[in-house]
C-alpha cells in the first residue's frame, strides 16, 4: 500500500497494470505524431543542421532550468557563452545542461543506441558539475515548497534503486517488453524515472534529458530539437499534480494526455522557431552581403546565429578573422542595424538582437 511518508519502494515496474488508449488519447497522439513528423522531416531538411541547434538546445536548458528555479535569462547565456566563462550559478547550470544533453547522445550512441543507467549518471554528474552517483543513503523526501510538508518519498537505497532501474532500462531497449506507440512510452518512462528519483540532486533536469534522448533513440528526432520544458514551465502546477495523481490514483490517462498534449504544442512551436530563425538567417545573409561586399564570411554569420553576444576576440578566438578585419565587420554591421552594439565593463558586445527577441518572445 502506497504511503507518502515511506520509501516506495513498491512501485510497480511498467508497464502500467490495466492501462488501456482511451479514444481521447488516440486522437491527441495521432496531432502529436503528426506535429513530431514535421518537425523532424523540417530538421532533417535543413542544409546545416548544427546551425540552429545549439541555439534550440540552448532555449530548451533554459527552460528546463526554470523547471526548478533556476533562472536566467538569454542575454546572460549568451554573453557567458561568449566568454567561455560564467557569469552566474544560473548561467552554469543552465549551460551544464547543454553539455549534458550533448554527452547523453554521445555515449547512447556509443553503447549501440541504448538509453542505460550509466548514461544517466554520467548526465546527472554532467549537471551538477560533480561525481554524484545513485542515492546510497536514506532519508530523501520531496516536499511542499511552501509548509515543508511531505509529498511523496521516493524508493530507497541504492540496491532497490539499480533494480528498479534495471527494470526500466529493460522497458526502454527492448520493444518486445511492452510492444506500444513510442509518445505513449515515453510518459511511462518519465513518470517512472521521476517517481525512481535516483539521485540526491537533478533528477528532474536528467529525466527532461532522457525524454529528449528516448525521442532520438527511437528515430522520432534526428536532434534534441523540442521545447518540451517549455509546456511544463507554463503548466507546472498541472504537470507535479498529474504525476501524484499516477503515484496516489493510478490515473495514468490525464498524465499520458499531459505529456502528448506537451509533444503536440511544443513540436508545433519548435517547427515555428526554426522556420523564423531559418527565414531571419536568409535576411541577414542577403543584408550581409551587401554591407560586406567581397569580404562576406558565411562563418561569421554562422557564428551570428549560434552566439549572439560577438566580439572582436569571439572572432579571433573561433580563426573568423584578425582583429582589425574583426573589428571592421562588427562596426560596419552595426551601422547597418544589424547587430547591436552594447559595452559592458571594458568590453564592447555586438549583439544580433533579432536571434534574442525571437526567441524570448512569449510561447517558447
Amino acid at each position: 500500500m502506497y504511503n507518502k511518508l515511506t520509501p516506495y519502494n513498491d512501485l510497480p515496474d511498467l508497464p502500467p497494470a490495466g492501462f488501456s488508449e482511451s479514444p481521447e488519447i488516440l486522437k491527441q497522439l495521432s496531432l502529436a505524431s503528426r506535429y513530431l513528423g514535421e518537425l523532424n522531416g523540417l530538421c532533417a531538411s535543413l542544409p546545416d543542421p548544427n546551425l540552429l541547434i545549439n541555439t534550440i538546445v540552448l532555449q530548451e536548458s533554459k527552460d528546463s532550468s526554470a523547471i526548478e528555479n533556476i533562472v536566467t535569462t538569454l542575454d546572460e547565456l549568451y554573453k557567458a557563452a561568449a566568454e567561455e566563462a560564467y557569469a552566474s550559478y544560473a548561467a552554469k547550470e543552465v549551460l551544464s545542461y547543454k553539455d549534458a544533453l550533448y554527452k547523453g547522445l554521445e555515449k547512447m550512441k556509443l553503447q549501440g543506441n541504448l538509453l542505460v543507467t550509466n548514461t544517466m549518471i554520467e548526465v546527472v554528474q554532467t549537471i551538477k558539475q560533480n561525481n554524484s552517483g545513485i542515492r546510497n543513503t536514506p532519508g530523501t523526501a520531496l516536499k511542499n515548497a511552501i509548509n515543508g510538508e511531505i509529498i511523496y518519498t521516493p524508493p530507497c537505497c541504492e540496491d532497490v534503486l539499480r533494480e528498479k532501474l534495471a527494470a526500466l532500462e529493460r522497458f526502454i531497449n527492448d520493444a518486445t517488453v511492452s510492444p506500444m506507440d513510442p509518445l505513449i512510452k515515453m510518459a511511462f518512462i518519465h513518470y517512472q524515472f521521476e517517481s525512481i528519483h535516483p539521485f540526491i540532486d537533478g533528477n528532474g533536469r536528467a529525466g527532461r534529458i532522457l525524454n529528449a534522448l528516448y525521442l532520438v533513440q527511437q528515430g522520432l528526432l534526428t536532434q534534441p530539437v523540442l521545447y518540451l520544458s517549455s509546456y511544463i514551465v507554463t503548466y507546472k502546477a498541472e504537470y507535479y499534480q498529474l504525476l501524484r495523481g499516477v503515484t496516489e490514483k493510478n490515473n495514468w490517462n490525464d498524465w499520458v494526455m499531459y505529456v502528448l498534449t506537451a509533444v503536440m504544442e511544443t513540436a508545433q512551436l519548435s517547427t515555428r522557431k526554426i522556420r523564423e530563425l531559418l527565414a531571419l538567417k536568409q535576411e541577414y545573409e542577403r543584408r550581409m552581403r551587401e554591407v560586406l561586399g567581397g569580404s562576406f564570411s558565411y562563418n561569421l554569420l554562422q557564428l551570428m546565429f549560434t552566439l549572439p553576444y560577438l566580439k572582436i576576440e569571439l572572432l579571433e578566438r573561433k580563426n573568423i578573422a584578425h582583429r582589425q578585419t574583426a573589428s571592421g565587420w562588427l562596426k560596419k554591421l552595426s551601422e547597418a542595424g544589424l547587430l547591436k552594439p552594447q559595452k559592458i565593463g571594458r568590453t564592447t558586445y555586438y549583439i544580433n538582437h533579432r536571434v534574442i527577441n525571437l526567441l524570448t518572445v512569449h510561447g517558447n
